[in-house]
């Protein structure tokens, strides 16, 4: 850590340098298995609870602009950096952030066509899965203490929670809610005089779009493009046209993305979609990285780097638009009122990735693992909430448990 000035909104005397804050962006890629809520609360661990150099508004603030178009974890890694380092730190912030997931996602598709099969991670993510919703809960309490201080505001809260868990657009329900808080004249509710100290939070979302993607995928021809013979200022263009209607979430993608690359442009078999879906939820990053997936199968190496380029620039573009004049209009009245209301329905958000996920930990029929996951979530809420131990080794204990118990049931 180095003394630096602190700008305007912060509330730390210490700044990660701008190295050091890279670092901890490709730390936070290579670690946030699971989707982009659990990313979200990485940072919120990372920058917000351990250094001190974000308020928890305004990194709620960077969440719900990043729900506006393309990745949001990606969008909020881009608006941390470029609020403590301006245009370089929000530029090497997000690569930093999506390069682990891309050399992951590179690798994998390399294998898939070369050998057609996927290294398994399964039982990796089957040990993660109950650490990971006891670290969403955990995320959602320590922000919900700062985002909510009256009924209206839990109203909000849950009002977003409900939202999300019916699948409405999340910048509907976001903008519902600055509404509100415009009308209803929310402000931000003050801090407490005592500071909670190094709380870690993370979220890490499994999706569960794998248990309905096979029935969304109608049939197609089978007949594809073959490899490399797609040019890349086509590939790009159609990835930027994509990007450009990049709403709502990683699995907002997945029908338009089934539609254009099997459908139209026949670029992928329904099968090949599937698997690269799969491939994209075995890497820590966003499930995005199924553009990768799909340029390395159409252009090698250089295609997976033309479609994920495409697919991210409409919406880093954006992102940087918005950080720019954050800072400008923050503190104007009108926009505290809307962004009070927005923050409660964030914190409903987060929440409602923990109620999603619990079936994925509850197989039926299996009261052994059941008693396990259940074990991992009561271990991850006691050394990550209670001991405050970095929320890696949470994960890190889920992982070999999860190892150890494929292996045991394997001989039996």
């Amino acid at each position: 850590m180095t003394d630096i000035p602190v700008p305007e909104g912060h509330y730390s005397q210490k700044m990660p340098s701008l190295t050091e804050m890279m670092w901890l962006f490709l730390k936070l890629g290579s670690i946030g298995f699971g989707g982009g809520i659990a990313m979200i609360a990485l940072m919120e661990d990372e920058f917000v609870k351990r250094r001190r150099c974000l308020e928890t508004e305004e990194f709620l603030h960077g969440v719900a602009l990043g729900q506006i178009l393309g990745s949001f974890p990606v969008n909020a890694a881009l608006f941390i950096g470029y609020r403590l380092h301006g245009f370089w730190g929000g530029l090497w912030a997000s690569l930093l952030f999506l390069l682990p997931s891309l050399l992951a996602v590179i690798v994998l598709s390399w294998f898939y066509f070369t050998f057609n099969q996927i290294p398994s991670l399964q039982a990796v993510l089957d040990g993660i899965a109950p650490v990971v919703i006891g670290i969403i809960l955990l995320a959602a309490w320590s922000m919900g203490q700062k985002a909510i201080g009256s009924k209206i505001a839990l109203g909000l809260a849950l009002a977003g929670c409900v939202g999300s868990l019916t699948r409405i657009n999340p910048i509907l329900i976001l903008g519902t809610a600055g509404v509100v808080g415009l009308l209803l004249k929310l402000t931000p509710r003050k801090p407490p005089a005592k500071k909670s100290v190094n709380q870690p939070q993370a979220v890490i979302g499994l999706p569960l779009a794998m248990q309905v993607l096979p029935h969304q995928i109608a049939s197609a021809t089978n007949t594809v493009v073959p490899p490399q013979a797609v040019d890349f200022f086509t590939l790009g263009l159609t990835f930027v046209k994509v990007g450009l209607v990049f709403f709502g979430g990683g699995f907002v993608l997945i029908p338009v993305l089934k539609q254009l690359l099997i459908d139209h442009l026949h670029w992928l078999t329904p099968q090949e979609f599937i698997d690269g879906v799969a491939i994209s939820q075995l890497t820590p990053g966003p499930i995005a990285v199924i553009a990768t997936f799909a340029g390395f199968r159409v252009g090698g190496l250089s295609g997976a780097m033309v479609a994920t380029i495409g697919l991210f620039l409409p919406s880093i573009i954006l992102m940087f638009i918005l950080s720019r004049y954050y800072q400008k209009v923050r503190h104007l009245q009108p926009v505290k009122h809307f962004l009070s209301g927005v923050n409660p329905a964030v914190v409903g958000m987060v929440l409602s990735a923990a109620i999603n996920l619990l079936p994925a930990i509850i197989p039926g029929e299996q009261p052994l693992r059941i008693g396990i996951n259940m074990l991992l979530l009561g271990v991850a809420l006691l050394v990550i909430g209670k001991l405050k131990w970095h929320p890696a080794i949470g994960l890190g204990i889920g992982a070999i448990t999860g190892v150890m118990v494929s292996f045991i049931t394997g001989l039996t």
